[in-house]
């Protein structure tokens, strides 16, 4: 859906998902800043059992001047389109308004049937509604940076809904926080009134109340319903415990579960477990020692219709210790026994000379879905981009020996466009723009197995493992069977053939 389709219609009111946090009001203000640029008649409302209390969105409101109204359910019939944000109409945390014209525009899973919409965007992967709303924004050619209120507001939804940028894991939000002009001011205000009595006594209580795993030193806590972001204040305390090395804390929503997760020991990942936590049923991710999820209401009665949530959690993380073996190369041999020999097959991946795009010495970020990789641009550095869209840097040297170039463009479209981000310049560059194609030259024998259980592996003097799950391959190359790696179970059979 483009906000162009919406335009058709003279009236527009946006409605904000019952006791708005700081994403659903900022995603609310920057549409119906877009709408009334375009002369529209619109109003910003929310409705439900609660009025907005919290000092932070209190001062968000008034500082940014955000027209926010609260309304009572009513019967008359909302003139024109009900264009429902952060929130999906006639889903269990918006309040159904009596419309004949609907559109939605969120940032999570799918909850109703989207036959009756006008219109709708719906993204899930996105850590914030804001981001989405920016997006549509940049895509009108809207000049969101021309009033830093809007920069401001829009920042700080994607701020509290990601807990303070630690469960950051799509590229499209950090492209988003770094593109808005902001008010620092007012946003050192809001960051810093956050916390109230209320939730001090909750975390008091629910720090009392957490559970202690002594075989995989976790630990777990319920909180009582309360603003997501102290669901991080309370793991970043937990975590600093001695005998506790990760830990999960979590409340129940009018939608499902959210959570946040905390590790300090080097096998686990938070954002990796904040993703199996999340498996089949929600959302999770963020850093590798800090990360957080959602799991949807619907889809865990679903699947779980009669375990209590706090039995889930620790289900799910036994679950997830005892399904590794870790395998670290620099205090063990490989072991190849019981591995066949495979080969490499011809593949076309796409590839760019940094040097090409831009000077020797220019200081970058390689942004992808793979992460952000801090770049220094030199004559030797090539970007390639192969299966499933991973993006890696190789030198000129191993990619001379190892690839020969082709004469056609890269032409694939992937999900999010790989892109440099010149340090000191509001310029990125789109790399597919300049991507050619290349095929591998030799052939590769190496040994490989499927696994059969799941696998972290530690390369020699390497803090960082390589995650392999059940069906995923473990190889070696054969003239360096000193070395492994992991290659993923849908991308083995594209890049080798049994010998």
């Amino acid at each position: 859906m483009r906000l162009k389709d919406l335009e058709i219609y003279t009236s527009i009111t946006i409605q904000a998902h019952d006791n708005p946090d700081a994403d659903a009001i900022a995603s609310g203000y920057a549409l119906y800043r877009y709408f009334k640029s375009k002369g529209k008649k619109v109003s910003l409302i929310y409705s439900g059992r609660y009025r907005i209390k919290k000092t932070d969105l209190k001062l968000m409101i008034e500082k940014l001047h955000i027209p926010i109204k609260y309304r009572a359910a009513r019967d008359e019939k909302i003139e024109g389109v009900l264009l429902t944000v952060d929130c999906q109409y006639g889903a269990g945390n918006v309040q159904k308004l009596n419309a004949e014209n609907m559109a939605v525009i969120d940032h999570h899973e799918r909850e109703i049937s989207t036959a009756g919409l006008v219109g709708y965007e719906i993204n899930p992967n996105l850590g914030s509604c804001a981001t989405l709303v920016w997006q549509l924004l940049v895509s009108e050619d809207y000049p969101i940076n021309d009033d830093k209120k809007l920069g401001t507001a829009l920042y700080y939804g994607l701020y509290r809904d990601t807990n303070q940028f630690t469960e950051l894991f799509y590229p499209l939000d950090r492209d988003m926080r770094e593109a808005v002009a902001t008010d620092k001011k007012v946003l050192h205000l809001l960051k810093n009134s956050n916390l109230t009595l209320e939730e001090l006594e909750i975390a008091g209580i629910a720090l009392i109340k957490y559970i202690y795993n002594n075989d995989f030193h976790y630990a777990i806590i319920q909180t009582k319903p309360c603003d997501p972001n102290l669901l991080g204040i309370i793991s970043d305390f937990i975590i600093q415990v001695d005998e506790i090395y990760t830990c999960v804390v979590f409340n129940h929503t009018q939608e499902g579960y959210k959570y946040s997760v905390r590790s300090c020991i080097r096998e686990v990942r938070a954002n990796e477990l904040a993703q199996f936590l999340a498996q089949d049923i929600g959302t999770g991710g963020g850093h590798a020692e800090r990360a957080g999820g959602f799991l949807s209401e619907r889809k865990y009665e679903q699947y779980y219709p009669v375990l209590h949530s706090e039995a889930y959690f620790g289900n799910k993380m036994n679950e997830y210790f005892e399904s590794y073996d870790i395998i670290d190369l620099g205090k063990c041999k490989p072991d190849i026994a019981g591995m066949d020999m495979y080969e490499s097959k011809k593949n076309n991946i796409g590839y760019v000379e940094a040097a090409a795009l831009l000077p020797v010495g220019a200081q970058c970020v390689l942004r992808s879905l793979s992460g952000d990789m801090e770049l220094l641009i030199d004559e030797g550095v090539y970007i390639l981009v192969g299966e499933n869209s991973r993006v890696r840097v190789t030198s000129k040297t191993e990619f001379e020996s190892e690839y020969r170039k082709l004469s056609d463009s890269y032409g694939e479209t992937l999900e999010y466009a790989p892109k440099l981000k010149v340090k000191d310049s509001a310029d990125d560059i789109d790399l597919l723009d300049y991507m050619k194609l290349c095929t591998n030259k030799k052939i590769t024998k190496v040994y490989a197995k499927q696994l059969t259980r799941g696998v972290k592996l530690f390369a020699p003097k390497s803090d960082e493992y390589m995650l392999g799950e059940i069906g995923d391959y473990l190889i070696a190359d054969c003239g360096r069977t000193h070395s492994m790696s992991i290659v993923e179970q849908g991308m083995f059979g594209r890049l080798y053939q049994k010998i």
